[in-house]
């Protein structure tokens, strides 16, 4: 046997991809589900926390800026093993994809706060003090002015951080969650055969493609000149 014949018995297999493909499809669907959650929650709590942090509340900003280090910090695998495995020791027992779902969105959270305090701190102070001129108090200063711009500004490294955690998806497979990776592992564990990894391959570039496709033209679209 040549070494092509080779490497396609192996990675190319007909008969172990066309028995597997199903479950990577479904996969697929679990794997879709998954990112929406976890860009949904992680976003929406990191505008939260940017927007508590403008508030220049002292202790309560140096308990959100502890939270977020805590989280940048910590590697996104660590935080899905702790959340599945450690806390049913304290009474709580959460489903794998319960867990996945909570980790990866406290680690989009944190990225997410800060990239947003960082569109906060970036426009510029004239804008703040001509809104205040105006008799404007601060909330109708932060919501109606400061953040429209602050929002425009952060797109691009919100949407990479976006595509990043999304892909940080196959991760769950790790608490027995049937996503891609998931549903890949477990057929070459049963076929004694990797075709199940390169369909999880092509499956992530079919669902990730687009993805990135579409994050370029948000950044070009928002593109501050």
């Amino acid at each position: 046997m040549t070494g092509w014949h080779s490497f396609a018995e192996s990675f190319l297999n007909a008969r172990v991809a066309a028995e597997y493909a199903p479950k990577i499809i479904a996969g697929m669907g679990v794997t879709v589900a998954l990112a929406v959650c976890v860009i949904a929650a992680g976003l929406v709590a990191g505008l939260a926390l940017a927007v508590l942090r403008a508030m220049g509340i002292r202790p309560l900003n140096w308990l959100l800026i502890f939270v977020v280090d805590v989280f940048r910090a910590v590697p996104p695998l660590v935080v899905i093993v702790l959340l599945y495995f450690g806390l049913p020791a304290a009474g709580v027992t959460l489903p794998g994809f319960a867990a996945a779902w909570l980790a990866l969105s406290l680690v989009l959270m944190a990225f997410a706060e800060e990239i947003f305090w960082g569109g906060i701190t970036t426009v510029r102070q004239g804008q703040w003090e001509a809104a205040r001129a105006l008799g404007l108090r601060f909330a109708p200063v932060f919501f109606l002015v400061v953040l429209p711009q602050a929002l425009r500004l952060v797109i691009p490294p919100l949407v990479n951080r976006t595509i990043a955690i999304t892909k940080g998806t196959a991760l769950a497979s790790v608490v027995a969650v049937p996503e891609v990776l998931g549903a890949a592992q477990a057929g070459v564990s049963f076929s004694f055969n990797p075709t199940p990894l390169t369909l999880a391959a092509v499956a992530y570039l079919a669902l990730f493609l687009p993805v990135v496709a579409l994050g370029r033209w948000v950044e070009r679209r928002w593109h501050v000149r």
